[in-house]
């Protein structure tokens, strides 16, 4: 489903957030870890409980060392409805103009859909691939494995 490989560099990429304001992953090597949640999109019932999961945990995902930013082909307008209708006070990135761009790089694109597929990264410190996981997009993360593998770099 991917081919990104274990190991390898994490494709760099600079998104708008809900506030518009642009997140560079680069801008975090060699200072933390990055979480990315690929979720196919805004306000639906599978997305929206995961988002709330991290929300509730936010403060075990986000440490001086990790930071967590969920991604979708959704347009920026639209994250910031969804992040403000859910309180979701994370960053929220919008992969939707080159539609896709970031989601093709990581090899999860759902083409017929024009969604990426609900996938994870775990991105250690110095930029590199260090855990993924692909879910089917009516089955819902595993939130304690997630934080699990993302503090295994912590």
């Amino acid at each position: 489903m991917t081919g990104l490989e274990l190991g390898g560099e994490a494709p760099d990429f600079t998104l708008r957030d809900q506030f518009g304001q642009d997140v560079t992953l680069s801008s975090h090597r060699g200072s933390k870890a990055v979480l990315l949640l690929f979720y196919p999109n805004a306000f639906s019932g599978v997305c929206t409980g995961e988002l709330a999961g991290i929300r509730e945990r936010l403060d075990e995902f986000m440490t001086f060392d990790s930071e967590v930013f969920a991604l979708s082909c959704d347009p920026v307008y639209s994250v910031r409805a969804f992040a403000d209708a859910e309180g979701l006070n994370f960053p929220l990135l919008s992969d939707f103009w080159p539609h896709g761009e970031v989601s093709r790089a990581y090899g999860i694109f759902d083409e017929g859909k024009g969604t990426p597929r609900r996938s994870s990264y775990v991105i250690d410190p110095e930029g590199r691939v260090a855990w993924a996981v692909h879910n089917a997009n009516p089955d819902g993360r595993d939130l304690d494995e997630h934080l699990a593998q993302l503090r295994a770099l912590v």
